[in-house]
């Protein structure tokens, strides 16, 4: 009599915004028991070092613009592995759920009838603004934030509802910034109103630019800003030039040297 084949599991599992101290413990933990690790671009080399010694790694990273490994693609490589009996950590940037398709991948796990996990992450849109100085909330400024992005497939943001965010935070917003905040204007945001980009949250070699909404897309220009990137509009980010110990604190990296060694070796 032939054994029965069990399928494996896949751990959805967020990994933050960069930072390696940002990891969860139950992250860590799935890295270090499992037997396969499907990982993208943007995660830090050093969450690698969890993985256990003969657990394959396998890299689908995605760039805007780039090259990347199609979707369908990286479904059918996580039921793959786990069809073959395998603990597989499937490692996404931030929080899976929060603009990481995250969802798409537990829908093709579900039809494929493959058991699988969602484990939280840090999302960047709340962790790259505290790394930056800029509390997306703060009492009698901001009682609310609205988090969106800048890429939406088929179908344009709804610029007039994030015109009126208290704080509106905007993933992906460095290739069609000048446009994002264009039709922010448009639809009735003052152009005064603070902005900040911050590029590479929590990384190394995080940097932040702020100007009014009207500049920011052009002092992001002048200074050669590169993914990831988040724009932050609100009056909130005029809290960051009070909050100078925490902007302080923070190691100045003048150049992206290190994320692009970073980078490659992931290819």
């Amino acid at each position: 009599m032939s054994k029965q084949h069990v399928n494996g599991k896949v751990y959805l599992v967020g990994a933050g915004p960069g930072d390696p101290g940002l990891l969860t413990l139950r992250a860590a933990q799935l890295l270090a028991s499992a037997d396969a690790v499907v990982y993208d671009r943007l995660i830090h080399p050093e969450m690698l070092k969890h993985a256990r010694s003969r657990a394959r790694l396998l890299f689908v990273g995605k760039e805007g613009g780039g090259e990347s490994v199609r979707q369908e693609e990286i479904n059918a490589l996580l039921i793959t592995q786990a069809r073959l009996g395998r603990s597989v950590v499937r490692l996404k940037g931030g929080d899976p759920f929060v603009f990481g398709r995250g969802g798409e991948e537990a829908l093709a796990l579900e039809e494929a009838g493959i058991a699988y996990e969602v484990v939280p992450g840090v999302s960047s849109g709340v962790a790259a603004p505290a790394a930056a100085g800029i509390p997306v909330t703060h009492r009698g400024v901001s009682g609310s934030v609205t988090f969106a992005t800048g890429h939406r497939a088929g179908k344009a943001p709804d610029w007039a509802h994030l015109a009126g965010a208290e704080t509106l935070v905007l993933f992906m917003a460095g290739g069609k910034l000048e446009e994002a905040t264009l039709a922010l204007i448009a639809a009735g945001r003052a152009p005064s109103t603070p902005a900040a980009i911050v590029e590479a949250g929590t990384w190394e070699h995080q940097r932040v630019l702020e100007a009014s909404l009207v500049d920011i897309a052009a002092r992001a220009r002048e200074a050669s800003v590169g993914s990831p990137a988040l724009l932050v509009v609100g009056e909130v980010v005029s809290l960051r030039s009070q909050l100078r110990s925490l902007v302080e604190s923070r190691p100045v990296v003048s150049e992206r040297e290190q994320f692009l060694k970073a980078e490659a070796g992931h290819e």
